[in-house]
Order: C-alpha cells, then structure tokens, then sequence
C-alpha cells in the first residue's frame, strides 16, 4: 500500500469508525433484553459489542500501519516481561479501593448482603463475563493503539485526558440504561467521566513503567469487576469510585511527574 494512503487523522478515524461499530451492536444488545432472549445470549452479545473498537482497529489497520501485520502488532503488546512491583501495586491499589468502597456501603447502608454474587460459580462466571465484555475488546485498541499514537505528540498526562474523554462518551449510549433521569442523570454522566478519566490516568501510569497490554486489563477488569460485586445504589458506587480513582491519578501525578506522565514516552516499535 503506498504510503500517501495512509490515514492523517488515525485517533479521529478510529474513533468514528469504533462509535460506528458499537451503535447498532448496542442496539442489537437492547433489542434481544426486550425480546426476552435467554441470558446467555444477552452476555454474548453484550461481549461481541465491547470488542468494536478492536474491529475499528483491524478494519483501520492497513491504512495506519500499511507495512505490519495485525497479529503481530497484537502480539507485540503483550511481548515485555510483566515486572512483579508494577501487578502487585495496581492490585493492592485497587483492592484497597474497593475495601473502602465496601466499608463505606456497609455503613450507609442495610441490606441483606453486601455483595451481589452468592457463590463461587456465579462468582467465576461474572468475572469472566466481565473480562470479555470490557477489558479484552477495548484495550488493545484504546490503549495499545490510541493511547500510544497520541503519546507521540502529546504527554502521557495530556493524551490519558483526551483518550479517556473520548473512552467515555463511547460509553454514551450504556448511561441511558442505567434508570437513571434529570438530575441523577447528569450525576452519574459526570462521575462516571471522572471515574474513567482518572482510571485512564493510572492506567497510563504503570502501563508506561511497564509496557505490556496486561497492566490496562487488570486495572480495567477490577475495575469493573469490583464494582459489579458491591450490592449498593450504582450512583453512590461510581461517585466513590470517581473520587477515589481521582485521588490515586493526582497522587501518581505528585509523586512521579516526570517519569511517569509528563517525560517523553517510551516508544514501542508498533
């Protein structure tokens, strides 16, 4: 393919092309809840439309890397050596949120449990279900692609901001099926753009310090997955996942400008 077709705006594109992508799987996701298929059918769907923006991105993927193959782009994001300090602080850091998250419910609020899953196969199920229906199809595009394009240009800090924006609104169409109108609407709209952006933000982080496409799947997957378990108003539990996401973001940011958000990037040969 000559290089004059190579596209200009790849980030732009892909992220047209992967709202695209998502709008009518979405629909189609909405559609088979109101027809009153069976549940698994739902979850597979619901999986099939996470993975827009890695269709966007292998549909896009000649124009924007028209010498490489897609396989081993995918591949090469997972080649570094995962370093041991860089999993456990993420996990300990997300544990940690999601045990104040607990106590915090636990305190606010009676309920018959404080979780929503009651034994460990719905348990394995649910993790599992969430892994493929996030994690999994939106990581290599939003941060394998996207995220590294934008750093060519930009800083770390400044490309999360505008990535995570951008990964939110992507989510716009999921708000309006949380029940939620006026005012709680508008709430839940912006913390759930806070909850991402800074999410993004640490994501960014330790992904720089460690380039392998694992680290943004384990912190989107427990992310999600953490959420999921807490048996709590889906308003509060993204409030104080905001907060608290934000707190670590401008922490990570205080602690290590430099190296971890504002130096240059370590490039990837992509």
């Amino acid at each position: 393919m000559n290089k004059e077709k190579k596209l200009k705006k790849p980030v732009v594109s892909f992220i047209l092309l992967t709202n695209i992508i998502f709008l009518p799987l979405f629909s189609l996701v909405g559609a088979i809840k109101l027809l009153g298929f069976p549940q698994w059918i739902f979850d597979v769907m619901l999986c099939i439309s996470a993975w827009s923006s890695t269709f966007a991105f292998a549909i896009l993927f000649k124009k924007i890397y028209p010498e490489q193959s897609f396989i081993q782009f995918v591949k090469d994001k997972f080649n570094n050596k995962l370093k041991f300090s860089v999993i456990f602080t993420i996990m300990m850091i997300q544990a940690f949120i999601f045990l104040i998250i607990v106590l915090i419910v636990s305190n606010n609020r009676e309920v018959d449990s404080i979780f929503t899953i009651s034994s460990w196969g719905m348990l394995m199920y649910f993790f599992f279900k969430n892994l493929f229906a996030g994690p999994l199809g939106e990581e290599v595009g939003w941060r394998g692609f996207a995220q590294i394009e934008l750093q060519k240009k930009h800083s770390p800090l400044k490309a999360s901001i505008i990535i995570g924006f951008w990964w939110g609104l992507w989510h716009l169409t999921i708000w309006f099926t949380t029940g939620y109108t006026g005012f709680d609407l508008i709430k839940y709209i912006l913390f759930f753009m806070i909850a991402l952006i800074a999410t993004k933000i640490v994501m960014t982080a330790f992904y720089n310090l460690n380039q392998n496409l694992i680290i943004p799947i384990i912190i989107h997957q427990f992310f999600n997955f953490f959420i999921g378990l807490i048996n709590g108003i889906l308003l509060e539990l993204m409030m104080y996942s905001a907060i608290l996401y934000l707190v670590v973001a401008v922490l990570l940011i205080v602690i290590n400008p430099k190296n971890v958000l504002y130096g240059n990037y370590r490039r990837i040969n992509a």
